[in-house]
């Protein structure tokens, strides 16, 4: 990377119909079915984007279908524990 790129991180909430999706170097939100056509257009978006980094909670296993395809794509995908991203939220005031 050089001085004038900026990293891209990607952050996806992940509903049992519906995936929001933040990218924040654009702060773009998308938000899209949790299906076929809608993991498809979440994986076009994103791969042109190159993220250096996808972030989403986990969902009880609804977040695996998208982490998969996501990876295979390519991308560096971290699936993280949401009481451990709460936590982080509120010891840094947010």
């Amino acid at each position: 990377m050089n001085d004038t790129e900026v990293e891209v991180f990607v952050g996806i909430d992940v509903s049992k119909s519906t995936l929001d999706v933040c990218i924040d170097s654009s702060a773009e939100v998308i938000h899209v079915e949790y299906d076929d056509k809608g993991i498809r257009s979440v994986c076009e978006r994103l791969t042109a984007a190159q993220p250096a980094l996808i972030v989403m909670e986990a969902t009880g296993g609804l977040e695996m279908r998208l982490a998969c395809e996501l990876a295979a794509q390519g991308l560096r995908v971290a699936v993280i524990n949401p009481r451990q991203a709460r936590d982080f939220a509120k010891a840094t005031g947010r």
